[in-house]
């Protein structure tokens, strides 16, 4: 049996790319601007910890409202033919190619005030404001990270086997009891990593509080982004507070990962 020799291409761009730039963050967070070690700017970070809990939970409801969508959603796929299976998740997909912030002007479009909602629903004698709101952002994140859900649940549900439900039935099984102690076990896997895939870009992201959301909307990711300008080493120190955070909800999925892949 040949040996596997670690692809040498893969390790110059991680650690270009990944193990560099963390240093160079985590260099610059417990620094000041002279170069000299100092925890200021962990000080100045946690004065934000409203937006990290804000972020958090922004994250965390557009995570449970993909993953609401997209389970039955993914299961409808696996029950279409092959040729309409392959249709509906290029239509899914499309959308993906195009720019992430083109994607954001164009819900800020279809949401300001006399545009196509708005009228739609002025007809309907419905009328408000229907971005710079909290709604507004949870809706942006769930139409720009919805795929990421639907797929990885897609792809686990279509490798398991008919013939376990059909079993099920033959046994007298109703739908509740094929979803509960057939179905959900065996997609957990794809649920895992769909909720991985989601939160954590969730989590970090910028730019759709900013454009969707109000002044109380903001979220680290845009914190980040404008502190970075003024002051390095405090951006520094968030980020890698985030990144930490991140890293525990990893560590805490892959535990659930392991659990179900030993039961």
């Amino acid at each position: 049996m040949k040996s596997r020799k670690p692809s040498i291409p893969y390790i110059i761009w991680m650690v270009i790319f990944t193990m560099i730039p963390i240093v160079m963050i985590g260099y610059t967070a417990f620094t000041d601007k002279n170069g000299n070690f100092s925890l200021v700017s962990f000080s100045k970070a946690f004065q934000y910890t409203d937006v990290f809990l804000k972020s958090l939970w922004i994250a965390l409801l557009s995570t449970a409202i993909c993953l609401f969508i997209s389970y039955p959603f993914a299961y409808m796929i696996t029950r279409m033919k092959a040729s309409s299976q392959n249709t509906v998740i290029m239509l899914m997909m499309i959308p993906m190619w195009m720019n992430f912030l083109l994607r954001i002007y164009a819900w800020v479009t279809l949401l300001q005030n006399n545009g196509p909602i708005d009228m739609a629903l002025s007809l309907l004698g419905i009328n408000g404001t229907y971005i710079g709101n909290f709604s507004a952002v949870v809706l942006g994140m769930v139409y720009e990270y919805l795929p990421f859900m639907v797929l990885p649940i897609y792809t686990v549900m279509s490798k398991i086997d008919p013939g376990l439900i059909e079993a099920a039935q033959d046994l007298g099984s109703n739908n509740y009891s094929i979803f509960k102690n057939v179905l959900l076990p065996l997609s957990v896997p794809g649920i895992i990593s769909g909720i991985t895939m989601v939160f954590v870009p969730s989590a970090s992201t910028f730019l759709v509080a900013q454009y969707l959301g109000g002044p109380n909307d903001i979220m680290i990711g845009d914190i980040i982004d404008k502190i970075f300008w003024t002051d390095q080493n405090t951006g520094s120190a968030i980020s890698l507070i985030l990144m930490i955070l991140i890293f525990i909800f990893l560590i805490i999925m892959n535990l659930f990962g392991d659990e179900e892949a030993i039961a």
